[in-house]
């Protein structure tokens, strides 16, 4: 392994994807464990009254259920010779670097996909934490109302965890109907000329944080000329995630990561194509343990 170039994978980050910021990465020691989910242990009222020599009553929040199996995906950056020996005439260029991210930008797409997948499947929630706009409810109605929809969710949250949710993210459609509906300008016209921001819509809506998930990918046998999808499409997902990564925490969700990785392999020649290979390895898997925690508005534009 090279510690490096394993280093600068482990801290690479790209700005476009948005799955950390509801399945925050967290270690954890084996690539099989228990997945650990979290009930109402929390707020549930227990008689902790003891009489002289009772036993004390033991409680215990999250509860091992379903076998949580880590998945690997690997591959390899590729350097060219004649590419290594243009670079090194320019002081500052990092081929190896530049190859790792380029591997990290697209295992880290994968993970953009699964987890959108997971937050913006109806049949991950209960039937109290989800809801689907149709006709003049859509954002894009000027009839709709965005403020008292997203008030709805959050109140619906924390009737199932005690909480409110911290975290909103919009997608594309969602998020333009958001920042251009008449009553959310209306909000900020006297105090800011500027257009509304992701910041702006934060406060308008109560959470600590909004955020746009604007990546886009290109289905495995499309065509070039084909557009590109969506990941996050059109939806809304509010969600309660603590702030500190431990995956002891109550959280709507996080991904497991395998302590120690990614895991760059120190790079090798290969002489058949006369080009360096930097192998990358990740093992990882995001879960959605706390669905309660969570709030999906689907076609909300």
């Amino acid at each position: 392994v090279d510690a490096v170039l394993s280093n600068f994978a482990r801290g690479y980050s790209n700005a476009e994807f948005v799955a950390s910021r509801l399945f925050p990465a967290v270690p954890v020691p084996a690539r099989n464990i228990r997945l650990l989910k979290f009930g109402k242990e929390g707020w549930r009222k227990l008689n902790t009254r003891r009489a002289p020599g009772a036993p004390i009553l033991t409680v215990q929040y999250g509860y091992a259920s379903d076998p949580a199996s880590l998945v690997q995906d690997a591959l390899q950056g590729l350097v060219p010779v004649e590419t290594a020996e243009e670079a090194s005439r320019i002081p500052g260029i990092n081929l190896g670097q530049q190859a790792v991210a380029m591997v990290m930008q697209q295992l880290d797409l994968g993970v953009e996909i699964d987890t959108a997948g997971m937050a913006r499947n109806p049949a991950s929630y209960g039937v109290n934490n989800k809801v689907t706009l149709a006709g003049a409810d859509k954002w894009t109605d000027a009839a709709s109302d965005p403020k008292a929809d997203v008030d709805a969710a959050k109140e619906a949250i924390r009737r199932q965890i005690g909480r409110y949710p911290n975290r909103m993210l919009l997608g594309p459609a969602a998020f333009l109907a958001a920042t251009n509906h008449a009553k959310i300008k209306e909000q900020f016209k006297y105090t800011s000329a500027d257009s509304v921001t992701e910041a702006m819509l934060a406060r308008y809506f109560g959470v600590d944080e909004v955020v746009q998930g604007k990546a886009v990918y290109l289905p495995d046998g499309a065509a070039e000329a084909d557009p590109a999808v969506d990941i996050w499409g059109n939806d809304v997902v509010l969600a309660y995630v603590p702030a500190a990564g431990n995956w002891m925490v109550p959280s709507y969700g996080y991904t497991y990561n395998l302590t120690g990785y990614p895991a760059v392999e120190t790079p090798w020649y290969d002489r058949d194509i006369r080009s360096w290979k930097y192998p990358t390895t990740v093992e990882r898997r995001p879960y959605l343990v706390g669905a309660d925690a969570g709030f999906l508005i689907s076609n909300a534009a």
